[in-house]
């Protein structure tokens, strides 16, 4: 089993920047793949970025060149830096990791960007 926390979500301007991260707890000191997701009322989860445990880097279009996915996996936490927000970035977003083959959510933290 695998607990996930994010943390960093909040209200912030066009433009500005916030920093999300997800600490996982339980069994985690063999998850591979962890990633970020966002979900928008009445739309379905899109995925935003991930990394995996070797620190490859994989990030939607939508998000290239202002969002930037990282890992520090001694202490089993992802972060996703979010630069030059837009309104149509808000959203829930969620944190999710593989382990054993099985995907784990975090409770999403909200993200919103006033124009």
């Amino acid at each position: 089993q695998v607990q996930l926390v994010e943390s960093g979500g909040g209200l912030v301007q066009s433009g500005g920047s916030l920093r999300l991260s997800c600490a996982a707890s339980g069994s985690s000191s063999n998850i591979n793949v962890m990633g970020w997701y966002r979900q928008v009322p009445g739309k379905e989860r899109g995925w935003v970025a991930e990394i995996t445990s070797g620190g490859n880097t994989n990030v939607a279009e939508s998000v290239k060149g202002r969002f930037t996915i990282s890992r520090d996996n001694a202490k089993n936490t992802v972060y996703l830096q979010m630069d030059s927000l837009k309104p149509e970035d808000t959203a829930v977003y969620y944190c999710k990791a593989t382990y054993m083959g099985w995907p784990y959510w975090g409770q999403g933290t909200q993200v919103t960007v006033s124009s």
